[in-house]
């Protein structure tokens, strides 16, 4: 039960904003805040703190409303706030913009900051090293190979003033805060991750500016984050970076990200001869320190046998893998590589073996990289003489790169090894293979299929509490896709608030009868191609989105010279290049027309003048060959359902809300939507999707080309 001092709080809050930005309230705003407020403010159940999605159309104002709603929520409850956006573009709003806002124009009082990871920030160590040449980065960069390369003059310049602005303290190691761009083959050699970071017993440690970084999360009453730093926390158990999630609520913006997010976070992918060539580089490295004296020579001497156990544990495995794929008639392939989903997850037995044994052998090759990081850290803190120090800080960060590729290689073998519950969804397990110039080489990968387990053991299990927010979370109207996906708990409860747009008035949705069906890809490329030059009269202000990008490239490829020069194509630009450019083109008075896939399906903001005309080439369906999907869709077929109706029609669905939703970004932008997609009319699931669009005016058959 929300108590009367916190809701008059919010009360009082929401009416100062309103007032200081001269704004009128909205309903659902107003119904958005108090769902929240209401929901955080319940005790936990079970060991369960409470879960509350809301899906707020766009204009609703769904930012304020959740930090209005949890800020005094949280501060009333003695915990912080963690707000974990998608994108860095809202992330910089939230920051930039709506708190700041949100503090001027209410009584509201709390502190706030923003949490990045290591990756983000500069390391004065090995700052110090790129600046201070010598044998040991040498030996050094002979052992990365690729991972490091040799700097150039531009290169030193760089990380010369980067040390100046440190000094000065004009900067505070921060790659954003940097005045220009600095190319990820300049930045990465100046950063580590946990694995390779000394701690407290870094020389630099006093001045470390990821460390200091930390040290205002723990003042914030708000941190405001990405989702991948909060999965990194959660996947180290939990208040290692962020604080505790039983001392947090957090608020995932951008929500139906996080599932996916939580996959890639606990999957796993290894090539077997590109891991045989990673023995060689931690014989070398475990052969330098001997031989230079900073460790004992008993790794050596223990390295040998493991050694040789795993190069022969790789090579069995090696002929095994050949042997699978030389007796498939066919491979799903896609440019110089191929792929073989095992089916449901379920690897052959041989494999099976072959993979348990090799593990137990990398198990030993971890435990003796460990115990090697875990020397050169000691020597790190008591090292006799100062050279003895300075060397094993060097080689520290090698280290613990070397252990963190063994631990992942070691999670994959033994996820190969074992079978899944039968009453578990099963893990997807499949193989890549590569052959680059004749360089042929076969991979692993793993992953879950949905997130629910990890997401239930790591979050929704330990937090205090936690909202799930974005414009679009359910699919056909229901919930149901994202609650197995992510694996709310019963107790979760939900919100879907209607954007405040009149849809039928601002937009029309049109299908043109192109007479031809899109699972025929030329045919279907063919007639987009016709009906394009007379869908886009001047002046053009539009977004095509496709779901394949060969048909993108054909599209292109074929249209008349005219329009073809006002295409700005995903391909050719990275993604807020493209954007600049195209609102460059209207700003100038001429035409404009991008190219783009699913990345261009949300988050692209275009107001007004920007974009009239959202095209679609085809309902959005998922990929067909992707491993996880496949193997997903086989387990819920073995449940007994249908996994195009549970599965495909709602992710599509979902996906055509995101696209056609391109066009309205405020309540006085109109325009049109075409789909170059009859089904959505002609077939009985097209007519599901369709109902679960806005009302869009709808003009179907109307245009024949």
């Amino acid at each position: 039960m929300l108590a009367d001092d916190i809701k008059e709080a919010i009360q009082a809050a929401y009416s100062q904003l309103l007032q200081s930005q001269d704004l009128k309230p909205r309903g659902g705003q107003k119904q958005m805040i108090a769902t929240i407020a209401n929901s955080l403010a319940q005790e936990a159940e079970a060991g369960e703190g409470p879960i509350c999605v809301v899906e707020a159309g766009t204009g609703t104002g769904k930012t304020l409303a959740y930090l209005l709603a949890a800020i005094p929520v949280a501060q009333a409850r003695g915990l912080k706030l963690i707000v974990a956006t998608a994108t860095v573009a809202l992330q910089e709003q939230v920051v930039l913009k709506d708190i700041p806002e949100l503090l001027q124009g209410s009584d509201l009082d709390f502190s706030y900051t923003l949490a990045k990871g290591r990756g983000r920030y500069v390391c004065l160590a090995q700052l110090d090293n790129r600046l201070r040449p010598n044998d040991s980065l040498q030996a050094m960069l002979e052992l990365y190979g690729e991972d490091l390369q040799e700097q150039g003059e531009s290169a030193t310049l760089l990380y010369q003033q980067m040390l100046d602005a440190l000094g000065e303290g004009s900067w505070q190691g921060d790659r954003d805060d940097w005045p220009s761009p600095i190319s990820d083959v300049e930045w990465r050699p100046l950063t580590v991750d946990n694995s390779q970071c000394l701690g407290s017993r870094c020389s630099f440690f006093r001045q470390c500016c990821f460390f200091k970084g930390r040290e205002s999360l723990e003042k914030a009453d708000v941190i405001v984050t990405n989702q991948d730093l909060v999965l990194s926390d959660l996947a180290l158990g939990g208040g290692v970076i962020l604080p505790n999630p039983s001392d947090s609520l957090y608020v995932f913006d951008e929500a139906h990200h996080l599932a996916i997010k939580s996959n890639n976070h606990f999957s796993n992918f290894a090539r077997v001869r590109s891991t045989l060539n990673w023995l060689d580089r931690v014989q070398d490295f475990i052969g330098r320190l001997d031989k230079e004296d900073i460790v004992g020579t008993e790794h050596s001497q223990q390295l040998k046998p493991l050694r040789k156990q795993c190069q022969e544990g790789l090579e069995e495995l090696w002929a095994l893998l050949q042997q699978i794929v030389n007796e498939q008639p066919e491979l799903d392939s896609y440019g110089t590589q191929s792929q073989f989903p095992f089916e449901l997850g379920r690897v052959p037995e041989p494999v099976q073996t072959v993979t348990s044994n090799l593990a137990l052998a990398f198990q030993q090759l971890c435990n003796l990289l460990q115990m090697a990081a875990d020397d050169l850290a000691g020597l790190a803190e008591e090292a006799p003489d100062a050279e003895l120090k300075d060397k094993a800080e060097q080689w520290f960060p090698l280290a613990g790169s070397l252990k963190n590729r063994g631990e992942a290689t070691l999670a994959l073998l033994l996820s190969f090894a074992k079978e899944d519950a039968e009453s578990e969804p099963p893990t997807a397990r499949w193989l890549t293979i590569s052959d680059q110039e004749g360089d042929s080489d076969i991979g692993l990968s793993v992953s879950p299929v949905l997130a629910a387990s990890n997401l239930q053991e790591t979050l929704w299990s330990e937090c205090a509490g936690a909202v799930m927010t974005s414009a679009t979370l359910s699919a056909l109207g229901k919930f149901d896709v994202l609650a197995m996906r992510a694996g709310l708990p019963e107790r979760t409860s939900y919100l879907s608030i209607p954007s405040p747009f009149n849809f039928t008035e601002a937009a029309g949705l049109y299908i043109p009868r192109l007479n031809c069906d899109p699972t025929d890809p030329e045919s279907h490329t063919a007639a987009i191609v016709k009906a394009l030059p007379q869908l886009l009269p001047s002046p053009v202000a539009a977004l095509m989105l496709f779901s394949s990008r060969r048909q993108m490239q054909d599209v292109l490829a074929e249209l008349p010279e005219k329009l073809a020069e006002m295409v700005l194509c995903q391909d050719d630009y990275q993604k807020a290049q493209l954007l600049k450019y195209h609102r460059q083109r209207i700003d100038d008075g001429k035409d404009s027309l991008i190219f783009g896939l699913a990345s261009f399906a949300e988050g692209v903001d275009l107001p007004g003048k920007y974009c009239t005309h959202v095209l679609i080439a085809k309902i959005p369906f998922a990929v067909p060959n992707d491993p996880v999907a496949m193997t997903l869709a086989e387990w819920v077929e073995q449940q007994g359902k249908n996994p195009f109706t549970a599965l495909s029609v709602p992710d599509a669905a979902f996906r055509l809300v995101q696209s056609s939703g391109r066009l309205l970004r405020s309540e006085t932008d109109s325009g049109r939507i075409t789909l170059f997609d009859e089904r959505i009319v002609q077939k009985f699931y097209g007519k599901q999707i369709l109902d679960s669009l806005p009302p869009y005016r709808r003009e179907v058959f109307t245009e024949e080309y």
